[in-house]
């Protein structure tokens, strides 16, 4: 079943762009398109330097756990080369809604794994929490990519820097490598609509971004989750973790991935008083910081 997710209209009083004829408009795009490609053409060339980067034997019997209990890590690589992990934040006792927008956004746009698997990756993902919570929330959002907690190895492979990150693996016979490591805004390489909203007008709507919607307030909180947002199209029924929930503040993904949550379209305020009783920051001081990390 295919769940529609709510949209929010754009105000009808927005800026828009100045009205040339198309001569004078495709000139422009042309000369933008210069940028593009000299853009392009610098990816390429940091993608063949990261490609080139040394690389850190790690314990490839590390363990997570999943839907049959413990794994090694050579075990996720399921017989391929290569192996790309999202380690997922997870906030104990909360519902849908309170787990974190920013892993449920990006990890959750990587769905077509088969192009991936001819190119000997695996994709999985290795969650905070603990399995069978988690794997519920997988189940609800609507995911199937391989799932698994973090288990006794989770914290080991993270090395202090946090969940919240994507961590590149390569597979020599029985040993295990890691090539490279992301995090922050690194983290949107996994989101399509990212460089589909780039291309247009009003971009993502975020604070820090110029813009003809800049000058509008920035001040609402983060965006409404994937996750509220899927539970608010299921007629309502949102994901409830199993056993009693708590009402102790959720540690929050910016600890540790600053800029991580995609923020509330610019044009949009919350109730009053909303940001101070969830406890969240604000766009603009999430979309400042967010832009140069």
């Amino acid at each position: 079943m295919t769940v529609q997710t709510p949209s929010t209209p754009l105000p009808t009083d927005l800026p828009t762009p100045k009205v040339v004829d198309r001569e004078t408009w495709l000139a422009q795009v042309d000369e933008l398109r210069v940028r593009e490609k000299a853009h392009t053409r610098e990816g390429d060339a940091i993608a063949a330097a990261r490609r080139r980067l040394p690389m850190v034997e790690v314990d490839a019997t590390l363990t997570v756990t999943g839907p049959d209990g413990p794994v090694t890590l050579l075990d996720v690589f399921e017989g391929r080369r290569q192996l790309y992990v999202y380690f997922h934040m997870w906030h104990d006792g909360q519902p849908a809604e309170g787990q974190c927008e920013g892993c449920t956004f990006f990890n959750g746009q990587v769905r077509e794994l088969s192009y991936l698997h001819s190119r000997d990756v695996t994709y999985a993902t290795v969650c905070e929490g603990p399995f069978d919570a988690t794997n519920r929330y997988r189940e609800f959002m609507g995911w199937d990519v391989p799932w698994y907690s973090k288990g006794e190895g989770g914290d080991v492979l993270v090395d202090g820097r946090g969940f919240g990150l994507q961590v590149c693996y390569l597979r020599d016979g029985d040993r295990v490598f890691e090539t490279y490591w992301t995090t922050g805004r690194g983290a949107e390489a996994m989101a399509p609509s990212y460089p589909l909203l780039d291309e247009t007008v009003y971009g993502r709507q975020e604070a820090w971004e110029d813009s003809p919607a800049a000058g509008r307030s920035g001040s609402g909180p983060m965006a409404t989750s994937s996750a509220q947002q899927v539970g608010r199209a299921r007629s309502g029924r949102g994901w409830r973790p199993a056993g009693p929930t708590t009402s102790a503040p959720r540690r929050r993904a910016e600890a540790t991935v600053p800029g991580c949550q995609p923020p509330r379209p610019v044009w949009e305020q919350p109730p009053a008083g909303t940001a101070a009783r969830r406890g969240r920051r604000t766009a603009s001081t999430v979309g400042a910081p967010s832009r140069g990390s």
